[in-house]
């Protein structure tokens, strides 16, 4: 066969797909033919028909196994992008037209998450009314190996565990500062520094010190203690007692942003800023599901726009 006619019509159909994809997976015309339920000579009858249009040969006849040839090869490049798009939208589109879109167990690996996670969910239920939505507040348990086990299917997180299995879709930065009365003595600094914590109840969560970044990004590279820590559970009651004075806190600003606005906080930053990054943890399989990156868009737009520096 000679140089294909840059001019022909090449109408490459989802079934010549299915055929090449066959083809090499079969290694023959009679096992391809059996796996697409094809008479072998339809089969040849549809090969001709491509190849002819393509003017182009697609495997080297007499082969056994069959070999495709490098215009069969492009083609079956086409088929292992294309054929499993499709099979997932096809997947996606059968499970909204039966109301089932599967389970979204969430997972909060971060106690203030909550507040402007929950604000998002109503549009996102209506947008997936199939999805068996389950959301769990900073779970006592391992978030990671639930994650890799199927117990979870996302977790916020801002800590990035690099393995191949696991995807980190970035979601936005957020900074930490830390939050006080409007009578406090730190209120007429621009910023903190770790000695400034010596003589202040620090409110924590309760969780290990390494995992709290103001202490392992702020108070520890300096050996500063703060006089007492208090562990608070709650982001609220945190914010609460923060502004009757009963102590300061470390918090993401959005955390603070609303009681900062009303007056019932001050907000400062600690040493340079401390900035972090939230993450959306899934099984790398699962990272293109429609319903996931609808959510992640919708975190997007929403914490984007909130953040001054994203």
């Amino acid at each position: 066969m000679g140089v294909p006619n840059p001019t022909s019509n090449l109408n490459i159909d989802i079934r010549h797909l299915k055929t090449i994809s066959a083809l090499a997976e079969q290694g023959s015309l009679a096992g391809a033919a059996l796996s697409l339920s094809l008479t072998q000579s339809a089969l040849s009858h549809q090969l001709k028909e491509l190849e002819t249009r393509l003017n182009l040969e697609l495997y080297l006849r007499k082969s056994r196994p069959l070999v495709l040839t490098a215009a069969g090869q492009q083609l079956l490049a086409l088929a292992r992008q294309v054929l499993p798009a499709l099979a997932q939208t096809e997947k996606q589109l059968q499970a909204l037209h039966s109301g089932d879109a599967g389970r979204l167990h969430l997972a909060l690996d971060c106690h203030s998450c909550i507040q402007w996670l929950l604000p998002l969910l109503p549009d996102f239920r209506r947008q997936w009314p199939g999805v068996d939505l389950e959301v769990e507040s900073v779970p006592g348990f391992d978030t990671i190996g639930a994650l890799l086990g199927g117990q979870l299917d996302l977790l916020l997180i801002s800590d990035v565990h690099t393995r191949g299995d696991l995807h980190f879709e970035p979601l936005f930065s957020f900074e930490l500062t830390l939050v006080m009365a409007p009578d406090s003595r730190l209120c007429h600094k621009t910023k903190i520094e770790p000695i400034d914590l010596l003589q202040e109840v620090l409110l924590v969560y309760p969780v290990e010190r390494a995992r709290m970044d103001v202490f392992s990004r702020f108070l520890q590279p300096a050996g500063v203690e703060p006089a007492r820590c208090k562990t608070v559970d709650n982001t609220s009651v945190m914010l609460q007692m923060a502004a009757a004075g009963l102590g300061v806190a470390a918090l993401p600003r959005w955390a603070s942003d609303e009681f900062v606005r009303q007056g019932l906080l001050e907000a400062r930053p600690l040493g340079q800023g401390i900035r972090r990054h939230m993450y959306g943890a899934v099984r790398a399989a699962d990272k293109d599901q429609a319903c996931l990156q609808s959510l992640f868009e919708r975190i997007r737009t929403k914490m984007g726009a909130s953040q001054t520096s994203v």
